[in-house]
């Protein structure tokens, strides 16, 4: 095949440089990635060989036009291997692991443009540089510093043996957790196993069941542990075995067992910190992240663990009081049981059935009266469905994204369903960055795993589904509304224990009266949902907060305990780790587990999480202290919705994240606002 005739390498003709999936074949992807790496690397060379002193034109700049069609090529591909990885486009994915990370390298490890970043670096106040150019040049120099730029050649090919080593370890830990998530779906013969459940939802695993040639039902996994479907099924034999299903992922001493896989990424990645100057990878991550160091950290981590298992405690003893009360044999309450008897808790002290709501959050008009209204309302954009336009997938829907006074905006594209390509959780990726530099507008994905109907079917989501589509939309807003001259700094191109403020900022309208008034209405009738069952929702804000927030901190801890090994450190036992870890901890509590076990924790350790999926709680400050601001200076308003738009999610990475909150808020943020809201302050 030659170049012409390959379509990534040559730029999409359709609106904002969406790619033409149409006319790509996974043969396409690996010739583009070849050319797009010695296109890069010349553009580099360019750079360096320069005789010229360094300035920021001919160094920062240039360096920030370098790379497109590998930004464009790689953008493409890692869309489609997150969401529709087939068996070859995963065998892509593999092959593609260590040359990608070969080729980062190269670039941050390049002597001679460290050299040119440096020097500017040096006499960065005697430049004439505005503030973004001068951000631009200080976290260039941090960055490459970081990465290990300033090592000698030995260190340097040790490190990139490492970075190779670890990108390919990755791959394989999401490919056996996708592997093995698909095999332990499970599997019912009888609808009566599954009791309790809609017939919507029934639909749903049918559907499912059908699609891989089988009778009765499947139940396919989230990537969380448990299911949603656990606070329904009357049946406890049937939560038993999904909740044991989801517990197993990936640790069943098969092919796809990731044990051995990510004890091996944790040892390399302490080798690398300790290469890099660091006592452990914890150390190197937070040295770049507003936390700064990993003590931080383990401080919030320890103040918020307390509290939150304290409650967890005191909910499990309702719990175990209504087991007592109702079951003709009583038992333990168990993992798999909480979430059913949370449940009946939750009737008897709020009115509330969680499974009766979903009628009213049929998804189409979530997404059109609800996550699109609210941001109309706040931000003054519109969404008009582009139907004459295909993504990666048919399921993924193109929406085009118009300003107040008509002018375009980006692109939002939205992939709902679940499918067995498809990796599990939910998330945003960037397929365009928004740059004046390049001259390009936001192209975002948001990905959720929502089961599918049966044809004909209403797709009814469940609250915490629809938690997830405003907090997925968060970010999506967050990369739409850059404007930035540098794709470097474009979107959600921040530090990673800042980038999930915008996204759970936007999580409060889903009760904002006006926006639930227009959203939640019975998908049936059309009715709105009853304003005392509204009350009783916002009145049960904290409720089991003490297992939401302590199966949070788990897995955040984990995260720390991984990544805190020294290097030399042996982990046989993954399991004997985890429980040492969170006994240390005090979140030892077998009825209330981690929300991810180590084997299936793709954050950490094949996605971008690693040593900060603390970020979560970290960033909920800074949200929880916003949510105070919005409600105390009138709420859904065009002027708070472009004070919020122009002074934190339209900068981007372009300046120091906490610089940008304060600009905003007028102050740095505080602590009391999370504790109140997770129930941590009594």
């Amino acid at each position: 095949m030659t170049d012409d005739a390959n379509p990534l390498l040559v730029p999409s003709a359709l609106p904002y440089g969406l790619p033409d999936y149409g006319t790509v074949r996974p043969e396409h992807y690996l010739p583009a990635f070849d050319v797009a790496f010695r296109e890069h690397l010349a553009e580099v060379q360019r750079i360096t060989m320069v005789r010229s002193m360094p300035t920021f034109e001919n160094t920062i700049e240039a360096l920030e036009r370098s790379g497109e069609l590998l930004h464009r090529v790689a953008q493409a591909f890692y869309t489609v291997s997150s969401a529709d990885a087939t068996t070859e486009i995963q065998e892509i994915e593999e092959r593609l692991a260590p040359l990608m990370s070969a080729h980062e390298d190269a670039i941050a490890l390049d002597s001679a443009l460290y050299w040119r970043i440096s020097q500017l670096h040096d006499q960065l106040d005697g430049l004439d540089l505005n503030a973004e150019q001068r951000y631009l040049v200080e976290r260039r120099h941090r960055e490459m510093t970081l990465a290990g730029a300033g090592l000698d050649d030995e260190a340097k090919a040790r490190l990139t043996d490492l970075n190779q080593r670890l990108s390919t370890l990755s791959t394989t830990f999401e490919k056996n957790l996708l592997t093995d998530t698909n095999e332990l779906a499970v599997h019912f013969a009888d609808a009566a196993e599954l009791d309790g459940l809609t017939e919507g939802e029934l639909s749903a695993t049918r559907r499912a069941a059908a699609d891989r040639d089988l009778d009765g039902h499947l139940v396919t996994l989230p990537l969380f542990t448990g299911h949603p479907y656990l606070a329904s099924l009357r049946v406890r034999e049937s939560r038993r075995r999904i909740m044991d299903a989801s517990r197993s992922r990936a640790s069943r001493g098969n092919a796809n067992d990731n044990g051995a896989v990510l004890t091996e990424i944790t040892a390399l990645r302490a080798e690398r910190a300790e290469l890099l100057g660091y006592p452990t990878h914890a150390a190197a991550i937070t040295a770049d992240e507003t936390a700064h160091d990993p003590e931080a950290v383990e401080r919030m981590l320890r103040q918020l663990a307390a509290p939150a298992a304290r409650n967890a405690a005191a909910e499990r003893a309702r719990l175990q009081a209504i087991v007592d009360e109702t079951e003709d044999v009583p038992f333990a309450v168990e993992a798999h049981d909480w979430a059913y008897y949370t449940e009946k808790v939750r009737q008897a002290e709020y009115d509330i059935d969680s499974a009766a709501l979903r009628p009213w959050f049929e998804a189409e008009r979530v997404l059109q009266d609800g996550v699109f209204a609210a941001a109309t309302k706040l931000y003054g954009v519109t969404f008009t469905e582009r139907t004459d336009l295909s993504s990666y997938h048919p399921d993924a829907r193109v929406f085009e994204v118009f300003n107040e006074d008509g002018s375009a905006q980006g692109l939002y594209i939205l992939d709902l369903y679940t499918r067995d390509s498809k990796r599990g959780g939910a998330w945003m990726n960037s397929i365009v960055d928004q740059s004046r530099l390049r001259g390009t507008a936001a192209v975002v994905v948001n990905n959720l795993n929502v089961a599918k109907p049966g044809e004909g079917q209403p797709t009814l989501l469940t609250l915490d589904e629809v938690t997830t589509l405003f907090h997925e939309f968060g970010h999506a807003l967050h990369g739409l509304f850059a404007t930035v001259t540098y794709p470097h700094f474009s979107g959600t191109n921040v530090f990673r224990d800042f980038v999930e403020f915008p996204s759970q900022v936007n999580e409060m309208w889903i009760l904002w009266p006006e926006v639930l008034d227009s959203y939640a209405r019975h998908h049936e009738t059309g009715e709105p949902l009853d304003a005392a069952i509204v009350q009783r929702l916002q009145a049960s804000e904290t409720f089991d907060q003490g297992f939401a927030t302590s199966t949070y901190l788990a897995a955040a801890w984990l995260d720390q305990a991984w990544h805190l090994l020294p290097v030399g450190t042996t982990v046989d036992d993954v399991a004997a780790f985890e429980a040492a870890a969170l006994a240390d901890i005090g979140l030892n509590d077998p009825a209330v587990p981690t929300r991810y076990s180590s084997t299936y924790f793709a954050h950490v350790f094949s996605g971008g999480y690693s040593a900060g999926y603390y970020s979560y709680i970290w960033s909920e400050v800074l949200d929880a202290d916003t949510v105070e601001w919005f409600r105390t200076n009138g709420g859904l308003t065009r002027e708070n919705g472009d004070r919020f738009r122009s002074r934190l999610l339209g900068v981007g990475g372009s300046k120091d994240p906490l610089e940008a909150y304060r600009d905003f808020r007028g102050r740095d943020a505080e602590i009391a606002p999370l504790l109140k809201r997770r129930g941590l302050d009594g």
